[in-house]
């Protein structure tokens, strides 16, 4: 998932997109117990900032909560959000058309991520 959360942050239609929205964003992996939470990146900074703790200075605007599992099959393109939230496979809070419009932002790296799971992890390539 870090590569991922850079492969967002380095993309460049999606990353400047990201940093614009300025939505603090909070994901929970229940299966794998870990957390990051993710914002906007500062001055110098990349268009993203992470960090894989509960302990962070900004308050997320979203937060979402899935298995690893759905995690990769969503940023493959595989997941169907709206059925998914509808299911509880992804657990969401916060403003829904907020929500939406992230989901939106991401759309345009799941070719990279894909790349990616076909070169470095073919196990998880669905």
């Amino acid at each position: 998932m870090d590569r991922t959360f850079a492969l967002m942050s380095d993309d460049p239609d999606c990353g400047p997109k990201l940093r614009a929205a300025d939505t603090p964003q909070r994901f929970e992996f229940p299966d794998l117990g870990m957390v990051v939470n993710v914002r906007s990146g500062e001055a110098a900074e990349p268009n993203l900032a992470w960090e894989w703790s509960d302990e962070v200075a900004w308050e997320p605007k979203l937060r979402m909560s899935m298995s690893s599992d759905t995690a990769n099959r969503y940023f493959q393109g595989k997941e169907n959000v709206a059925l998914a939230i509808a299911r509880r496979r992804i657990k969401a809070s916060g403003d829904v058309k907020l929500r939406l419009g992230m989901f939106s932002l991401h759309r345009p790296v799941f070719a990279a991520y894909r790349q990616m799971i076909v070169a470095d992890y073919p196990h998880l390539e669905l």
